[in-house]
């Protein structure tokens, strides 16, 4: 894997990672009870950003370095996951 490769899977891990993590424990103002004027219900009551990157950059670290060792190990390789045989017909031998 390149370093390119491998910094495009770890962008990708974290930002699929931020869309998990953004609606667990999420108040709304409206649940709170103190909706700002100007502002929707939905909006949320008290985000954290900087807490919530933290969380989601750690997580991203753990599961980056599985999936990098995983692929780098030989377990999973692209031959193993062209289930319609693609690769062969575009890969002399």
């Amino acid at each position: 894997m390149s370093v390119t490769a491998g910094l495009v899977m770890f962008i990708v891990i974290w930002f699929m990672t931020m869309f998990i993590v953004l609606p667990i424990r999420a108040r709304s103002q409206a649940e709170d009870g103190s909706v700002v004027p100007g502002t929707p219900e939905g909006a949320p009551a008290n985000f954290r950003l900087g807490r919530t990157v933290l969380i989601v950059t750690l997580w991203a670290v753990g599961i980056w370095a599985i999936c990098a060792g995983v692929l780098l190990s030989g377990w999973i390789s692209v031959e193993d996951l062209d289930w319609m045989n693609l690769l062969d017909e575009r890969i002399p031998n």
